[in-house]
């Protein structure tokens, strides 16, 4: 199907020999900090294998909420037993660096009704090489103690407890209380096991009636692709020196050397003033290259469209949360599939968003906010504007909205800085660009984004409470 081009586009021949020169030296620097990032991402961990591990746990304590039969029905004889196969397997895989000190004290407060002396021996070992604000529940647990909720809580909290972690101190500690949450475990491990499973079929549903659209010829023209009237030499500019150089690497250090400082002066709880501190972080990366943009856009002297050069369109609404939603359905299951092959093909990837283990481990409701707000609001309306709002419609003006599409998905990919998750985003970035260029909405790509990263934290939090 043809494009409609957008007028305008500027001619890199004619612009002035400093802005070509200070472009190529931009984009040198980038793709040279980009390479050294994806490199960099294979050493980072990944979330993906304590969020399985918590799925793990989920699954131990729902068990036991459950009566017999039903319990060996759904979750057989032994439900702690794959927890303890995967910790083992971990451990031998984990010389160095060793496995979490949570996670061997789980192992060896789960081996000791088999396997006491071992597990007597790893308390001993944790006991000897851990911080002082760990060792007094360790010594408590070597003798044996029988202490109350408070004191467990008390000597629990420097280990940042799972709720599994903290459900078998409360066995070696002191009689547990029959638990009262069993009806949350169970919804809990509905919304993490089974709600995925029918997800994943309406959006192949979806999908599979797009494509037949698709061959019928069926489906609604595009609107016409319009954007700013930028030249690729701006874009480049804009992303290489505003969105890397500046937003990525020269900001942060700046804003790092005096945000801490003033956010301890405030005597906020630790939690929170991470959370400050990731939102305010967010906010310094978006200000040059949003700043470099709009003196871009300044300097056109064409009038811009109806709706502006983003093409923002946001009313009505619904039509638009109506695409946003579907397209997240249709996109999930080329996701799945994409992140399954990757974890059979490539055994350990590493390179996960380190926001996502900020989510997981923090209980604090107003860090969780300013890590919400940062995923869910910040992101989408930046990475949306300079991904599908600039970049996307300059290069279909010169290529087409089916290769920009494609191009367009694998820069914001690369931008993530993780070999483990380019594909999974690059797939995602297909998505998002295929529905900014059919809705002719800047809005619905940003919803969708918004669901997207809403939806990773909603698993991220159901499994980490």
């Amino acid at each position: 199907m043809p494009t409609t081009k957008a007028p305008g586009g500027g001619n890199p021949a004619a612009a002035p020999g400093w802005k070509v020169l200070l472009t190529l030296i931009c984009l040198a620097l980038s793709l040279l900090l980009w390479f050294q990032g994806l490199l960099d991402s294979l050493r980072r961990p990944s979330v993906a294998d304590a969020l399985s591990l918590r799925q793990l746990e989920l699954t131990a304590l729902a068990a036991e909420v459950v009566e017999e039969p039903l319990r060996s029905s759904l979750f057989g004889e032994e439900p702690r037993a794959a927890l303890v196969q995967e910790l083992r397997r971990r451990q031998q895989a984990a010389a160095s660096p060793p496995l979490p000190p949570a996670q061997q004290l789980e192992l060896a407060l789960l081996e000791r009704g088999r396997r006491p002396e071992a597990s007597a021996e790893r308390l001993q070992q944790l006991e000897q090489r851990l911080e002082a604000p760990l060792r007094p529940l360790l010594q408590a647990l070597s003798r044996g103690e029988q202490l109350d909720a408070e004191l467990q809580r008390t000597l629990l909290s420097p280990w940042r407890p799972t709720p599994m972690l903290a459900r078998l101190v409360c066995e070696q500690l002191g009689s547990c209380p029959a638990s009262s949450s069993g009806g949350r475990l169970l919804l809990q491990l509905a919304v993490v096991n089974v709600l995925p499973l029918p997800l994943l079929l309406l959006g192949v549903g979806l999908l599979l009636r797009q494509l037949w659209l698709l061959r019928q010829r069926r489906l609604p023209a595009a609107p016409p692709l319009l954007g700013p009237p930028l030249s690729l030499l701006d874009v480049t500019l804009l992303i290489a020196g505003g969105f890397v150089l500046l937003g990525e690497v020269i900001v942060p250090p700046l804003l790092q050397a005096w945000l801490p400082r003033l956010l301890a002066g405030l005597s906020l709880t630790g939690s929170l003033q991470q959370g400050l501190l990731v939102l305010l972080l967010y906010l310094g990366l978006m200000a040059a290259p949003l700043l470099i943009l709009a003196l871009m856009l300044n300097a056109v002297a064409q009038p811009p469209p109806a709706g502006g050069w983003l093409q923002w369109r946001w009313r009505p609404p619904l039509p638009a949360l109506q695409r946003a939603l579907a397209a997240v359905l249709m996109v999930l299951p080329a996701v799945a599939l994409c992140g399954w092959l990757i974890e059979r093909l490539w055994h350990n990837p590493g390179g996960s968003n380190p926001l996502l283990d900020l989510v997981l481990t923090s209980s604090d409701p107003w860090a969780l906010l300013c890590f919400a707000l940062t995923a869910m609001v910040l992101a989408p309306l930046f990475e949306e504007t300079l991904f599908r709002g600039v970049l996307l419609p300059v290069l279909a003006q010169r290529w087409g909205a089916r290769p920009a599409v494609l191009a367009s998905a694998a820069v914001f990919a690369l931008a993530h800085l993780s070999l483990a998750e380019f594909g999974p985003l690059l797939v995602l970035g297909i998505g998002l660009g295929i529905l900014r260029w059919r809705s002719g909405r800047l809005g619905a790509s940003v919803l969708m984004h918004a669901l997207w990263n809403g939806f990773t934290l909603l698993n991220l939090l159901v499994l980490a409470n």
